[in-house]
C-alpha cells in the first residue's frame, strides 16, 4: 500500500496576506511570493518583503527599511519594481511591492552557461533597460518639487528582475542615499564587487557611482568574468579603488572596439571621465546597438529566458537539451561586415554599356571569391557579400572597401554606374542553414547596407557607416547625420 501524498505546508497568514513561500533571503530582510484577498473573491500576486526577526528592533535597519519604501514608493516607471505599501505586523515591517515573474539577472547569467556565452544584442538591451530606470531616478523630484538626488548605490545583477514576458525591472533601493540621509557617508553598504571607487572609499557619491556599477555589470555579463572580485572583502575593495580594467576583447570576439570604448569610458576611475549621466550613457550605447545591429526587444529577452531554463532543466535532469533548428538563442552573435552592390546602365544619351550584365557579374565574382566573401544574394546585376569577422573588423572592413573600389573601377570600365553599402554588423548564423533567422535580409547590417547602396545611387561612391569608417586607414569624408529611429541617427561616410 502507498503513502499518500505529503501536502504542501499551509500558507503562512501575515495581516491581510498569505505568504506562500519564501524566494529570497538577504542581509536585512527576506522576500516572500504572497497572496492578498479583496472584495467579490480577488486575489493578487505581490511580493511581501519583510525585516528579518534578528534586526526587528535595530533602529538603523529599521530606517534603511523604511527608505527604501520611501523613496521607491516616489517612483514610477516601467522599468522599476512597483511598491505597494509600507506596513507593521506584530512589530514586523514589511514592504509590498510588484511580483516579477521570472529570474534575476544573475540566475539567468548563471544559468545561461548551459548555452554558450551571453548574447551581446541582449546583453546591451538590459543594460539600456537599466538605463532608463536610472535616468529616471536620478533626476526624480518629490511631491513637493524637492530634487531627491536618488542614488542606488547597489546596482547588480541580483537587482535586475527579468520576466517571463521579456520586462527588465530595477529593484531593491534599500541603501539608495540612506548613508547620507543619517549623516553617516563613512558606512560602506552594497556588494563589495560592483561599488565605483568612490564608493568604495566612502565619498560623495553622484548617479556617475551607478553608471560604474553597471559597467562592471555589463563587462562580467559579456566576458563570462569577474571583474573585481577577490577572495576577501579587502582585497575587492582594493581593486575596486584602483579600478584598473582590462580589455575585455580577448574574453569575447563579438566586443566591437566602440563596444570596447564604450565599456571602458563607463569604468573610468574618475567620475569626471565617465558619461555625465544615464541619459547620455544610453544615447552612446543606442547609437551602438543601431550601427552594430545589436538589436533586442522584450519578446527576444523572454524567448531567451526560457530557453535558459528548459536547458537549464534537462541539465539537471541529465539529458541534453535539443537545440532546436528554429531557435537562434543558443547560436552566440558573430561578427561579419556586409556589402551590397547593385550595377545600373547610363542613360541612353550618354553611352551603351560595353558588356552585358551577365559578363559583368561573373567578373564581380572573381574579384569577390580573390577577397574571400562569400554571395548571400544575387540578382540581376545585384549581389550582397558578406564578410565573417573573425578576425576583427578592421581587417575584414578593409577587405570589403578595397572590393567595392575595384568592382566600382571594373563596374565603370563595363560602361555601367556601381552603388554600394557597406555595413559591419553581428548576426546569428544558423549552423544548418549557413544564413540568419527568417526575414534577415531586412534586418541589421545587412538591411543597413541596401539602404546605403541605394543612396549610393544618387552620389556615385561608395557608402558605409561612422563605424565602418573608423576601421579603415582610407579617406573618407561624412555626408551628414540621418535619422532612423525616434532620435537615434547615424554618421554616414562617403570612400574618397
Amino acid at each position: 500500500m502507498s503513502n499518500p501524498p505529503i501536502a504542501p505546508p499551509a500558507p503562512e497568514a501575515f495581516g491581510k496576506y498569505q505568504l506562500l513561500e519564501r524566494i529570497a533571503q538577504g542581509g536585512m530582510a527576506e522576500v516572500f511570493r504572497a497572496r492578498s484577498h479583496g472584495a467579490m473573491g480577488f486575489e493578487k500576486i505581490l511580493v511581501v518583503k519583510r525585516i528579518l526577526d534578528t534586526l526587528a528592533k535595530d533602529e538603523e535597519f529599521r530606517d534603511l527599511f523604511t527608505n527604501e519604501a520611501r523613496i521607491a514608493a516616489e517612483l514610477s516607471h516601467v522599468n522599476i519594481v512597483q511598491v505597494f505599501e509600507l506596513g507593521k505586523e506584530n512589530e514586523h515591517l514589511y514592504i509590498a511591492m510588484e511580483y516579477v515573474h521570472g529570474l534575476d539577472l544573475a540566475r539567468l547569467s548563471s544559468r545561461s552557461r548551459t548555452l554558450g556565452d551571453f548574447p551581446v544584442n541582449l546583453a546591451l538591451f538590459v543594460v539600456g533597460e537599466v538605463l532608463k530606470a536610472l535616468a529616471y531616478a536620478h533626476a526624480a523630484h518629490d511631491a513637493d518639487g524637492e530634487a531627491m538626488n536618488i542614488v542606488h548605490c547597489d546596482i547588480s545583477p541580483q537587482n535586475v528582475l527579468i520576466s517571463f514576458s521579456g520586462e527588465v525591472k530595477l529593484t531593491d533601493f534599500g541603501i539608495s542615499r540612506a548613508a547620507i540621509q543619517r549623516g553617516n557617508e563613512n558606512v560602506i553598504r552594497g556588494k563589495y564587487s560592483y561599488m565605483s571607487p568612490e564608493q568604495a572609499e566612502s565619498r560623495h557619491l553622484d548617479g556617475r557611482s551607478d553608471l560604474f556599477s553597471l559597467g562592471t555589470m555589463l563587462y562580467e555579463i559579456l566576458t563570462g568574468r569577474r571583474l573585481f572580485k577577490a577572495a576577501s572583502r579587502d582585497e575587492t575593495l582594493a581593486r575596486v579603488r584602483r579600478a584598473e580594467v582590462p580589455s575585455p576583447r580577448p574574453y569575447r570576439k563579438e566586443i566591437s572596439e566602440d563596444l570596447e570604448g564604450f565599456i571602458l569610458r563607463t569604468l573610468s576611475r574618475l567620475p569626471d571621465d565617465r558619461f555625465a549621466d544615464a541619459h547620455e550613457m544610453y544615447e552612446a550605447l543606442s547609437k551602438i546597438i543601431v550601427s552594430e545591429g545589436h538589436r533586442a526587444t522584450n519578446n527576444d529577452l523572454a524567448q531567451y529566458l526560457r530557453e535558459v531554463i528548459d536547458a537549464a532543466t534537462a541539465a539537471a535532469a541529465g539529458h541534453v537539451a535539443a537545440k532546436s533548428p528554429k531557435s537562434l538563442k543558443t547560436v552566440p552573435p558573430q561578427p561579419l561586415v556586409a556589402l551590397a552592390l547593385e550595377a545600373s546602365p547610363p542613360p541612353r544619351s550618354i553611352a551603351s554599356p560595353r558588356t552585358s550584365i551577365a559578363t559583368l557579374s561573373q567578373e564581380w565574382l572573381s574579384v569577390i571569391g580573390d577577397q574571400g566573401g562569400e554571395v548571400w544574394e544575387r540578382g540581376d546585376g545585384s549581389l550582397l557579400v558578406v564578410w565573417q569577422a573573425g578576425t576583427g573588423f578592421k581587417e575584414t572592413v578593409g577587405r570589403a572597401v578595397r572590393t567595392a573600389v575595384a568592382l566600382q573601377r571594373l563596374t565603370a570600365q563595363a560602361g555601367y554606374r556601381l552603388s554600394a553599402g557597406i555595413a559591419p554588423g553581428v548576426a546569428r548564423v544558423r549552423p544548418d542553414t549557413h544564413r540568419p533567422s527568417e526575414g534577415w535580409e531586412l534586418a541589421g547590417p545587412f538591411y543597413l547596407a541596401r539602404w546605403m547602396m541605394n543612396l549610393s545611387a544618387h552620389r556615385g561612391r561608395v557608402l558605409l557607416t561612422e563605424v565602418g569608417a573608423k576601421q579603415i586607414d582610407q579617406p573618407t569624408v561624412m555626408l551628414g547625420r540621418i535619422p532612423i529611429q525616434g532620435n537615434r541617427y547615424i554618421n554616414l561616410h562617403e570612400v574618397a
